[in-house]
């Protein structure tokens, strides 16, 4: 039972923090009017809420360590919930900037909790299984919620799209506030933080993993951060458009967090992880080659994107799982450290985009691709994997 409860809880609390990644993009273009300001400007939303959810991994993973779970659980959704409500009341793009980052702080701790949480329940397999289901939660967010917010936006105005995530996240606190965790069995680590981290960092059984992760979440982030202002300016879509692509996205996303929870027992976590990556090459390398030679055509720029995106669904929670594994010391250490790289990877390459932002469609899918050859010469350099138990924890 309280299995399933760490699942309930993390999947939607995971769901509310990737919301203020995606939630908001189909409303950039008139973020921008109301603000003042240039929407190339108004696009660092992204990559800023990302150095938000990258700067304070690290420390939430050592808070959780001495504090516990649910503290920390509680204050970062605090955080994050009170974020969204201020977020409207700036009256320029400075503002808006500086609350995406307290924004990004919040949802940092709720990430790094909901993994740790995860990886407190549930080892081997079991723990790519479960992260399967926090992917689930991503991609609804990721493409649900895309298109949620371009609802939102045309009936309400885009302060809705914050005002309603607000007040959504705090209730979740009140509800996580009377939730019961499985209790902490491992051993204290009398080592500082900093020399822990170092310790994982060097070792390639760690590394190797979450940086293929990385990697692929990196093309995810590079197509949001660029891609609501290429659908507009070159393919002339609406708001409400783009937010209908959110559904192929969902799907594809969807279909593969399904596959690894159903197949990862029988078919193992390197094979998958192995395919997951292929596909996120082959769907760059498409998108990049149709936006050279057909780049007038909107469905081979996004269409070979939902097949990277299912290939990432694939590689992203056998990577966390992998990482965690290849870890040489236990605890909310590794996963803390993989989300911190995740994040600092992501908001340079969603910096990478914004500067390369064009009408044309080749240079974000030529970042994609050399995203996903990276991330395939990661996973080819993985060493050999321990024979190992693998079972669901006690």
């Amino acid at each position: 039972m309280k299995n399933r409860t760490t699942l309930i809880v993390t999947c939607t609390t995971v769901f509310l923090a990737q919301l203020g990644m995606s939630i908001y993009l189909p409303a950039l273009p008139d973020m921008a009017r109301d603000l003042g300001d240039d929407a190339s400007r108004v696009s660092w939303g992204l990559p800023v809420y990302l150095i938000g959810m990258a700067l304070p991994m690290l420390a939430w993973g050592s808070l959780s360590q001495g504090l516990g779970r649910k503290p920390v659980l509680l204050a970062a959704l605090a955080l994050y919930g009170l974020a969204n409500l201020a977020l409207p009341l700036g009256t320029g793009v400075e503002a808006f900037l500086a609350f995406r980052l307290i924004q990004g702080i919040g949802a940092s701790g709720i990430s790094v909790m909901a993994r740790v949480l995860i990886r407190d329940s549930f080892s081997g397999n079991l723990l790519a299984k479960s992260l399967a289901w926090l992917s689930i939660a991503f991609v609804i967010a990721l493409g649900i919620g895309q298109y949620l917010g371009s609802l939102i936006q045309a009936a309400f105005g885009w302060a809705a799209i914050f005002q309603g995530l607000g007040a959504a996240s705090l209730v979740m606190a009140a509800a996580v506030s009377r939730a019961r965790f499985p209790r902490l069995t491992e051993e204290k680590n009398g080592q500082p933080a900093w020399r822990v981290y170092g310790q994982i960092l060097k070792h390639p059984g760690f590394l190797l993993p979450a940086l293929a992760g990385g990697l692929g979440y990196g093309v995810i982030i590079a197509f949001n951060t660029a891609a609501p202002l290429i659908l507009r300016d070159s393919f002339h879509w609406s708001a409400i458009e783009y937010g209908l692509l959110g559904w192929p996205i969902s799907a594809a996303y969807l279909l593969g967090a399904l596959v690894v929870n159903a197949c990862v027992l029988r078919i193992g976590q390197r094979r998958l992880m192995g395919w997951g990556i292929a596909l996120v090459l082959g769907g760059s390398a498409t998108m990049l080659a149709a936006s050279l030679s057909l780049g007038s055509v909107a469905v081979l720029f996004w269409l070979p994107y939902c097949f990277a995106v299912f290939g990432q669904s694939l590689n992203y929670p056998i990577s966390l799982s992998l990482a965690n594994e290849g870890s040489p010391i236990p605890g909310a250490y590794a996963m803390a450290l993989s989300g911190f790289l995740h994040q600092w990877m992501a908001s340079l390459i969603g910096a990478m985009a914004s500067l390369l932002l064009s009408e044309q469609a080749w240079p974000l899918a030529a970042l994609c691709t050399l995203l996903a050859m990276a991330a395939m010469l990661c996973a080819r350099s993985l060493p050999p994997q321990p024979r190992q138990a693998l079972q669901e924890k006690p």
